[in-house]
């Protein structure tokens, strides 16, 4: 054999068995995580932080909201299911849920608003259009500027669930891809009203409390705050081998420390 070709199959041999020592195969226990978009980034954060510190462990999370994340767990097609709603009895029969927190929607409006309360009626009759004009809630004379999310966000969704009981939002509503889009169309504009998670809240637009209560940790940690969602895992069965280790682990400080760090309230 010409010594040319002799040279280029022991590198090629060589690359070989370097590759095989770096990565000696993918023997690891997987762990599949499926549901609500609106607990994915936060799953996604407690998956990489734990993988961390557990090398033989390889975490896969998608999204496709909250009732594919209790079919997939009551299916046996994920090992974690995920939800931002409370189940239904029918749906709890085989699955047990994991609460992990709690998110508040707030609604907000301008700091140049009077409005500093409402109640879940006038909200949804703000938002379904059966009342367009602040002065008949006591403010400032305008017409109400009703800020929205895109259909399929999951704080969407949950505000919807929620508050809009059995009414459409407004078709005239204008519709935001982001809280940080809707934020800035309500700072921006005196009339506006808009939903935002309240992770996401800031100062550059005023909180409105709502039937009575204002959204806070406090609040929504014990329920008195009425807008808010709980962020679930489910599992069907008993958790066993490394689900068992990655519940385990979420409840833990280091588990409710990178909770608390998104803004989400720890159960």
């Amino acid at each position: 054999m010409n010594s040319k070709y002799k040279g280029i199959i022991i590198l090629a041999i060589i690359v070989i068995l370097a590759f095989l020592l770096i990565n000696p195969g993918t023997d690891y226990e997987r762990i599949d995580i499926v549901g609500s978009t609106s607990v994915q980034p936060l799953a996604e954060k407690l998956a990489e932080n734990y993988m961390k510190s557990h090398e033989g462990v390889r975490i896969y999370v998608q999204g496709g909201g909250s009732g594919m994340g209790i079919r997939s767990t009551d299916q046996d097609l994920a090992d974690i299911g995920m939800s931002s709603k409370e189940l239904s009895l029918e749906e709890k029969k085989n699955i047990t849920e994991v609460p992990i927190g709690k998110e508040g929607i707030v609604i907000a409006v301008s700091n140049q608003n009077n409005i500093s309360k409402l109640s879940i009626e006038q909200i949804r009759d703000i938002f379904n259009g059966k009342i367009t004009n602040w002065k008949e809630l006591g403010g400032k004379p305008g017409e109400i500027n009703v800020i929205t999310r895109e259909e399929g966000s999951g704080t969407r969704s949950a505000f919807e669930s929620i508050v809009m009981d059995d009414t459409k939002i407004k078709n005239s509503a204008v519709v935001q891809s982001s809280t940080e889009s809707v934020k800035q169309s309500v700072a921006s504009d005196p009339n506006a009203i808009g939903f935002v998670s309240f992770a996401h809240m800031s100062d550059d637009v005023k909180a409105i409390s709502v039937n009575g209560t204002s959204p806070s940790e406090e609040t929504i940690y014990n329920g008195d705050y009425p807008l808010q969602r709980p962020f679930l895992f489910l599992i069907k069965g008993t958790p066993t081998g490394e689900v068992k280790n990655f519940i385990e682990w979420i409840k833990s400080p280091a588990g409710i420390e990178i909770i608390k760090e998104d803004k989400i309230i720890p159960i």
